[in-house]
């Protein structure tokens, strides 16, 4: 009985460690994190010349998020109304970058992906990671902003056609590629 008993203890430490972590996590967010993000957002923002705004949503505590918004845009695209003359602009959104507090206090960070309004469904969400706050640093943003971007490009420059690879430019017809002549069967 006391094997199962130890066994309980060493499980009741792991989880009050949990529980202590999380508040540990929340904290770190409030006193640190946050302040980081949204600077190391602006300054992005700043250096690259990029549209876009930082937003700190905060209306639930300890379920904060901060998301840089690339905004919005005309897509270009219009659509006619039958009969009337008018014409309806679909908009654009441009893509985010998101770093949501999770219940647990670490920070999930999420890119959501450009799409039109109107057309077709927007993808949801993807996720990049979970991390701790104290292991968030700026190294990690970056590269989290690069993401983004390739995201963005990737929708922005979408073809379906997949980058074909060529081994040789040049390949006779009835030659297999070492120099040798290849009989044809018959129909």
């Amino acid at each position: 009985m006391s094997l199962d008993l130890n066994t309980l203890k060493v499980k009741t430490n792991a989880y009050k460690q949990v529980l202590k972590n999380t508040l540990d996590f929340r904290k770190e967010w409030n006193t640190e994190s946050k302040v980081m993000i949204q600077t190391t957002l602006n300054h992005l923002l700043k250096e690259l010349k990029i549209k876009g705004e930082v937003k700190i949503q905060e209306n639930i505590e300890n379920l904060e998020s901060i998301i840089l918004d690339l905004g919005k845009a005309s897509s270009g695209i219009t659509e006619n109304l039958e009969g009337s003359g008018v014409k309806r602009t679909m908009i654009k959104t441009n893509g985010a970058l998101v770093y949501q507090q999770l219940f647990n206090g670490k920070i999930m960070v999420m890119v959501s992906s450009p799409h039109i309004e109107g057309y077709g469904e927007p993808k949801p969400p993807f996720s990049l990671e979970i991390i701790r706050p104290s292991e968030l640093k700026e190294g990690f943003i970056f590269k989290h902003f690069e993401q983004l971007l390739k995201i963005a490009t990737e929708w922005e420059d979408y073809d379906d056609e997949l980058p074909t690879q060529q081994t040789r430019s040049f390949n006779p017809i009835g030659f297999n590629g070492n120099g040798r002549f290849q009989e044809l069967e018959d129909a």
